[in-house]
């Protein structure tokens, strides 16, 4: 995933992300534990997105910026 992709997303979905390749890590370990060798590309594109994601989160902490609004809110107007 490109850093451009991952800065359009807001940082709830971006730690939901990083559960989810956190998930898929330890089961490609695991399938390679057992001698698989296919696994070993999907485990090094994940590490490298995953870093760039907590890279992304933390430039976000550091600057206090939370990041792009959610989906959710993005069209609605403030009613009076």
């Amino acid at each position: 995933m490109k850093a451009d992709k991952i800065r359009d997303l807001d940082t709830a979905e971006l730690n939901k992300q990083l559960a989810d390749m956190r998930e898929q890590t330890f089961r490609l370990q695991f399938q390679m534990k057992m001698g698989a060798t296919d696994p070993l590309k999907k485990y090094r594109q994940l590490r490298r997105d995953r870093a760039r994601m907590l890279t992304i989160l933390r430039e976000r902490e550091i600057a206090g910026d939370p990041g792009p609004a959610p989906a959710a809110a993005k069209g609605k107007k403030k009613g009076k």
